[in-house]
């Protein structure tokens, strides 16, 4: 696989998943990726995109349950 902005030769390896969201912090460190030799770019598999957004999911719902006893 090659990276889709430089060419570069993509890797499986372990990225970080950062997201600001509704007011809250969301950091996974290791997440399973491919990860670009050349340029260091970060392509997640649709696995981990979908774990991600059940994690954002769960993360969401609660959020909106603190808001409402706030």
């Amino acid at each position: 696989m090659n990276c889709m902005y430089c060419q570069g030769k993509m890797e499986r390896g372990i990225a970080p998943f950062h997201i600001d969201r509704n007011g809250y912090h969301l950091t996974l460190d290791r997440i399973p990726a491919w990860v670009c030799t050349q340029c260091g770019e970060v392509c997640f598999d649709e696995t981990e995109v979908e774990a991600i957004q059940e994690v954002l999911r769960a993360l969401d719902r609660q959020t909106e349950r603190m808001a409402e006893s706030a």
